[in-house]
């Protein structure tokens, strides 16, 4: 059987959800990525601790949902997946575009960018493509894509972006190797200026460390 790939290009339109109101007090702006199996609504409660007045979050939705544990109650969603990444990627990286343009976050406020498990290929590969400055980049618990080198993070880097590498020493999906390969990385990609954070746990979200990190 012989088939033929074609592609087209039409708009989509996707939402996005945010915590708090982006205001004179704002101090900072978090970007944040939810993990495979998320909504970017439920994503948010995480960070519904962090002081309402200081903290404006911009939580991104994935664009591909689907029906968790085939039971057709609960919905997830996934960023990318191994087929058609390229061209995967680049619709996300549109869309995020979009949703910056339309948030305008003002020069004043500090942009933290976070993203957890899946989320951390999107984050990484974000500040990778573009020219985004960010006063903190949060990896929680996911991989950095294979494709990104030193010289994707050079400017973050020297405009002295605070960078934070965190995971559950019981994570179920990073074993021992895969954590001493993704130490490496970090290393090489961030010069040495990235800090780890262990905690006792798995693949799951810490408020409290979430809000130790804002202040």
């Amino acid at each position: 059987m012989q088939t033929k790939i074609k592609q087209v290009r039409y708009q989509h339109t996707n939402t996005y959800e945010t915590l708090n109101e982006l205001g004179p007090k704002t101090k900072n702006v978090w970007l944040v990525f939810h993990g495979i199996g998320f909504l970017s609504k439920y994503f948010l409660r995480y960070f519904e601790d962090l002081d309402k007045e200081e903290n404006y979050i911009i939580a991104p939705q994935a664009p591909s949902k689907y029906y968790l544990n085939g039971k057709y109650r609960h919905v997830g969603a996934s960023w990318l997946t191994r087929v058609d990444r390229n061209q995967e990627t680049e619709n996300v990286m549109n869309y995020i575009d979009k949703v910056l343009a339309t948030e305008n976050i003002p020069k004043r406020c500090h942009l933290i960018v976070f993203g957890f498990s899946q989320g951390v290929s999107i984050a990484t590969r974000l500040l990778a493509r573009t020219d985004l400055k960010c006063s903190k980049l949060i990896l929680y618990a996911g991989g950095i894509p294979e494709e990104l080198n030193f010289k994707d993070f050079e400017g973050l880097v020297k405009e002295g972006t605070e960078v934070y590498s965190i995971f559950g020493t019981k994570d179920e999906y990073i074993n021992t190797k895969r954590m001493e390969e993704e130490t490496v990385k970090l290393e090489i990609l961030f010069q040495g200026k990235a800090k780890q954070i262990t905690f006792n746990g798995g693949h799951e979200l810490k408020k409290e460390i979430i809000n130790s990190i804002a202040d």
